[in-house]
């Protein structure tokens, strides 16, 4: 009997550590396996334009997913989880969510973000600082000048094999805080004890859709594991991790 072809699933780092836990529960469940690849949504999508084999792609967002879906090719996108951001500051940082704004503006303060378009986590930063606009105008012209794209991009700089990006990149003080994704903030203080993880005052909060999208003319194992994605079994996994509902 022929061996299975993996399932070849493009995935926003995001979501590794749940992903890499579903893949491997449903290759024990079915036999499948399940080949995943991480990065950046915006860059994932580049790759998949220039040719890359991806069958499934879970992305960050929905409008990247959405723009494969226009060109033809990719069933529409569905949500399958949410995210939101949150501030990783390093242990010298006192903020609360009631003051973290007046922090992020203070000019000695290095603030962090990915960057935008390759990464959503980017673009929601400057959501976030549209928002802050709005709370203290002015803030967002600040806020621009100075972020700091230190993750999401081609060139970003790797963390040595076995850290996570945003532990690593705090623990150098890259960066004084550090706008991500709370589920990252989580993983980086779990990493790193001293880092404090600062949720967003509701003025501020931006919520994240991720999206999913299937290639219109994958096999009916990727369009199975996408499914797999929306059941109780993977939903589990996703909220334990710190993922909101669809």
């Amino acid at each position: 009997m022929a061996e299975a072809l993996p399932i070849a699933v493009y995935a926003a780092g995001s979501l590794r550590e749940a992903l890499t836990d579903i893949a491997r529960n449903h290759e024990a469940r079915t036999g499948q396996p399940v080949r995943l690849t991480f990065g950046a949504s915006g860059l994932l999508r580049e790759r998949i334009e220039q040719g890359e084999p991806a069958q499934v792609f879970a992305s960050a967002d929905t409008e990247h997913p959405q723009r494969l879906a226009a060109q033809g090719g990719w069933q529409p996108v569905v949500v399958f989880t949410r995210n939101a951001l949150c501030a990783l500051t390093g242990p010298h940082i006192h903020a609360t969510p009631d003051t973290l704004l007046p922090t992020l503006l203070r000019s000695e303060v290095r603030l962090g973000t990915s960057t935008p378009k390759a990464d959503p986590s980017g673009d929601y930063a400057w959501a976030l600082f549209r928002k802050a606009d709005a709370v203290q105008p002015g803030a967002y012209a600040v806020l621009d000048a100075k972020a700091l794209k230190l993750t999401g991009a081609a060139d970003s700089p790797k963390p040595p094999a076995g850290r996570g990006t945003y532990a690593w990149l705090m623990e150098q003080r890259q960066a004084d805080v550090f706008l991500t994704y709370c589920t990252n903030a989580v993983s980086a203080q779990a990493e790193v004890p001293s880092l404090r993880v600062v949720p967003l005052p509701a003025t501020l909060q931006v919520g994240a859709a991720y999206g999913l999208a299937v290639r219109t003319d994958a096999p009916a194992q990727a369009q199975a594991f996408a499914q797999s994605l929306t059941e109780p079994a993977a939903q589990a996994v996703l909220q334990r991790l710190g993922f909101g509902r669809p």
